[in-house]
C-alpha cells in the first residue's frame, strides 16, 4: 500500500515564502524562509525539504516498518533454526544489557568457588576483553561480580586464561592475584587440563591421535584482506613422497600440540574430546580444520581459506539439521569447554569442574543423533 502523498505541501511552502517577501522590508536582518528552517531540522545540506523529498521520507519511513514487520512475523522452519534465531538474539541482547544483568548471569552460572578461585560458565557470543564495537565483556563487569559474590570490599577478580567470544564453557578467574600467578603458573607447566567438546564437520582418521603442527599468523590478501592463523609445518614431503625433509621453521611461528578422540560418531559428523597442550590462539580450530580437514560446526572463520564466507555444509547434514545453505551462517561455533581439572594444592585433592552444554549444541547433536557418553548425558 503507497504511503500517502503530502499535496498540500507546496502550496504552504509558497505562502510562507511569499509572507517572508512582504514582511522584509520591517527588519533589517533577512527573514530565515522556511527552506532554511527545514534544512535545519533534517541535517540536510543544499536547498532545503521539498515536497517530494517530504513524500520520499514518509515512503521509505513506511516501507522498512514493513520489512521490520515481517521479519518479526516470520516463522522459522524448523525447531533447530528457531533455536539458532534466539541464540542470535540473545548473543546481541548481552551486547545491550546493562553490565550489571551480564555480571549476575555470570553469578547465577558458577560451577565452582572456594576462597581462591572461582570457575564460571562464559555464554555464547560474549567476548573476554573489549574492543572495537564492544558494549559488554568480561573485564568489565568483574568488579560488579566480586562485589556480588564478595561484599563491597571484595578484592578484584582476575582472568587467568580467556576463550574465543564464540566459544562457551568453563573459565578460572582467581580471587588475589597470588592465585591468579598460580593458575597461570599450572597453566603454562600443563597441569591445567582443558578438555574441549567439538562437534565436527565430517570424521576425523585416525579416530585418536595427536597433532603436532606449528602455528602462525598470516595475512590473507584478496578481495577481503583479513589476517588467519595457519599450519607452517616442520617437515614437508619429498617429490617421490617416500620420505620427509625437515624445514626451517616460519618467522613467528608458535608451537601447537593438540590431543584428540571421538566420543561418538554417525553419518558425517562426530562429537570429539579436545585437549590442547599448548595455548595458541585459534590452535583447536585451525588443527581441526587444517591439520585433520574436519571444521568446527559453525567455524565460518576457517572454513575457507582464502576468504570470508559462511560455511558449506554437506547435503546431507544439512537435512538433519533442517537448515538451508543460505541459513548456514548463523549457525554458532559448536567449541565448547566441557571440563576443567586443576591439580591439587599442598595435599589437597584435585579439582574437577564439569560445564552443561549450551542448548544449542545439545540440540544439534540431537538432531545429528549423535549420542553423548552414558556418564555425560547433560
Amino acid at each position: 500500500m503507497a504511503a500517502p502523498v503530502c499535496r498540500n505541501a507546496r502550496p504552504v511552502l509558497q505562502s510562507w515564502s511569499a509572507l517572508s517577501t512582504r514582511f522584509r522590508g520591517f527588519s533589517s536582518r533577512p527573514a530565515r524562509t522556511p527552506e532554511r528552517t527545514a534544512e535545519s531540522a533534517d541535517g540536510a545540506g543544499g536547498g532545503g525539504l521539498k515536497a517530494e523529498d517530504l513524500a520520499e521520507k514518509i515512503r521509505k519511513e513506511k516501507r522498512d516498518a514493513e520489512v521490520e514487520k515481517k521479519q518479526q512475523q516470520q516463522v522459522p522452519t524448523s525447531p533447530l533454526q528457531e533455536r539458532v534465531q534466539e541464540l542470535k538474539k540473545l548473543s546481541g541482547q548481552l551486547q545491550q544489557v546493562h553490565p550489571n544483568v551480564l555480571a549476575k548471569v555470570l553469578k547465577q552460572g558458577l560451577l565452582f568457588e572456594n576462597e581462591n578461585i572461582i570457575v564460571a560458565n562464559k555464554p555464547y557470543g560474549v567476548p573476554m576483553d573489549g574492543g572495537p564495537n564492544v558494549k559488554n565483556n568480561i573485564a568489565d563487569i568483574l568488579p560488579t561480580l566480586a562485589k556480588m559474590l564478595g561484599g563491597m570490599r571484595a578484592e578484584p577478580l582476575h582472568i587467568c586464561h580467556r576463550l574465543d567470544k564464540e566459544t562457551t564453557g568453563a573459565f578460572v578467574l582467581a580471587k588475589s592475584e597470588g592465585a591468579a600467578e598460580w593458575i597461570r603458573k599450572v597453566l603454562k607447566t600443563h597441569q591445567l587440563e582443558r578438555k574441549y567438546w567439538a562437534l565436527s564437520v565430517g570424521v576425523p582418521v585416525p579416530s585418536e591421535g595427536v597433532i603436532d603442527i606449528p602455528i602462525v599468523e598470516k595475512e590473507i590478501a584478496g578481495p577481503q584482506p583479513h589476517f588467519k592463523m595457519a599450519l607452517s609445518p616442520l617437515y614437508r614431503l619429498n617429490e617421490g613422497a617416500d620420505k620427509v625433509t625437515r624445514v626451517r621453521p616460519a618467522q613467528g611461528a608458535q608451537s601447537a600440540v593438540t590431543r584428540y578422540g571421538i566420543l561418538s560418531s554417525t553419518g558425517n559428523s562426530a562429537l570429539l574430546e579436545v585437549q590442547p597442550v599448548t595455548g595458541v590462539k585459534h590452535q583447536i580450530r585451525v588443527h581441526m580444520a587444517y591439520g585433520l580437514g574436519c571444521q568446527i560446526l559453525g567455524d565460518h572463520k576457517y572454513a575457507h581459506w582464502n576468504k570470508l564466507a559462511p560455511q558449506k555444509l554437506p547435503e546431507r547434514m544439512l537435512q538433519k539439521l533442517g537448515l538451508e545453505q543460505a541459513k548456514v551462517r548463523h549457525l554458532p561455533l559448536h567449541l565448547h569447554l566441557r571440563q576443567l581439572i586443576l591439580p591439587g594444592v599442598e595435599g589437597q585433592e584435585e579439582i574437577r569442574v564439569i560445564c552443561p552444554l549450551p542448548k544449542f549444541f545439545f540440540g544439534s547433536l540431537k538432531k545429528l543423533k549423535i549420542k553423548l557418553p552414558d556418564k555425560d548425558q547433560k
